[in-house]
């Protein structure tokens, strides 16, 4: 079966529902509103793809149904994670250790109000989604950062310093929140790292939040992701694991995600501080997830061989950008750029310096902790993509006269 990844698909016009012209109905998208028309986005992290078609004929015979009153988690979907998570990682859940939830953010701050009290210290290594800051100020927390160590050559990855951990970690500290595989930098992590991490989390008493998005869009060949739970079994009282269907099959629009957590303890308490604050169940979103995990295993691998190219092709360009610097990623449709010796390196924000003179849209690395970076969304049409490189060549090319 063939997937059309190269059509663009138009996310900027209104549809119509009649031929009346009072019957306009909008659908505004996040990525494509937020700026001008001639502006390209390449910033919030959804793609520019049409999700699965088993994914498209689930939810439209559900629509067909009629009624989309409060629903429950069905038992196939349950059944469903728990067969994928066996496939894909070779760690065998149980159908009561999910709990389903509209989506990532939301856990990562029920986990803070659910593991730690007012003035406990919440913990996060950066650069790192902006969320990830967030949490400790909206629920009243202390937020603890400590910085990841930066690629020493082109070749080079970025690193996890375990020295930095123990510098920043408190008496008050509670909760870790980590991102496995790294956004926005790409990393999948080592076992090593994996296990210094361990080993800290065990040693200081903390609860570890494992948000594993990422996990199913691994770019190098044969890589295989590893569950931070799975790999360290000895934290089973102390993690959650965060897991939802909305990067891989590019459905987070439909609002659906999942906690694993197997430690009865733990997850009662998660679940406790859930009522009353998460709503039930997005019906489509439960529809659109099990029909992911069911059918769409061909779409993803067609989908790893795009991003692969479009990997290849954005490393190959920046190489002729004099100043910036790209660790390739090895997982996902995010590149992290350091433009801080670059030509817009200057600037206040480069992002907002590339917005203004090339009319390319990526997110400002200040709101991941780390300014003077900026981090680009090659999840689109290979079309998009080029005519955004060109538009950030003739910003990025000026200093050196190669362009």
């Amino acid at each position: 079966m063939s997937f059309d990844f190269a059509t663009p698909i138009n996310r900027r016009q209104p549809r119509l529902s009649s031929d009346a012209a009072e019957d306009v109905i909008e659908w505004p998208s996040q990525k494509w509103h937020r700026y001008d028309e001639d502006v390209l986005p390449l910033w919030v992290a959804d793609m520019d793809f049409r999700s699965p078609p088993e994914v498209i004929e689930a939810l439209q015979a559900r629509l067909e149904h009629g009624v989309y009153g409060y629903g429950l988690v069905p038992d196939s979907l349950r059944a469903a994670l728990c067969e994928w998570s066996v496939r894909r990682y070779d760690w065998d859940i149980e159908a009561g250790w999910q709990h389903w939830l509209p989506g990532v953010v939301p856990a990562l701050h029920l986990a803070s109000l659910a593991f730690t009290e007012p003035g406990d210290g919440v913990m996060t290594v950066t650069p790192i989604y902006p969320p990830f800051l967030q949490v400790a100020r909206r629920t009243g927390r202390e937020l603890q950062q400590a910085a990841l160590v930066p690629p020493e050559s082109e070749e080079g990855q970025w690193t996890l310093d375990l020295d930095a951990l123990e510098a920043a970690v408190t008496e008050r500290t509670r909760l870790l929140l980590w991102c496995h595989p790294h956004n926005p930098t790409g990393r999948q992590w080592s076992h090593a790292e994996l296990e210094g991490l361990a080993a800290f989390v065990e040693r200081h008493d903390l609860v570890v939040v494992s948000d594993e998005l990422h996990c199913d869009l691994l770019l190098d060949e044969g890589a295989r992701h590893v569950p931070l739970a799975a790999a360290f079994p000895q934290l089973a009282a102390r993690i959650v694991t965060l897991w939802a269907p909305s990067k891989t099959f590019n459905l987070a629009g439909l609002t659906a995600a999942c906690a694993i957590i197997s430690d009865a303890r733990l997850r009662r308490r998660f679940v406790e501080t859930a009522k009353g604050l998460m709503p039930d169940g997005n019906v489509l979103g439960l529809v659109a997830a099990e029909a992911a995990f069911r059918h769409g295993e061909a779409w993803r691998q067609a989908l790893l061989d795009v991003l692969r190219g479009h990997r290849r092709a954005l490393v190959e360009r920046v190489a002729r950008w004099p100043g910036v610097q790209l660790a390739a990623p090895q997982s996902t449709y995010l590149a992290w750029l350091d433009l801080r010796e670059s030509h817009v390196g200057s600037a206040d924000s480069p992002a907002a310096e590339l917005l203004k003179q090339a009319g390319v849209a990526l997110s400002d690395g200040a709101d991941f902790g780390w300014p003077g970076f900026a981090r680009l969304n090659f999840g689109t049409t290979a079309q998009q993509l080029e005519l955004a490189l060109e538009r950030m060549d003739r910003v990025l090319g000026k200093a050196s006269g190669k362009l």
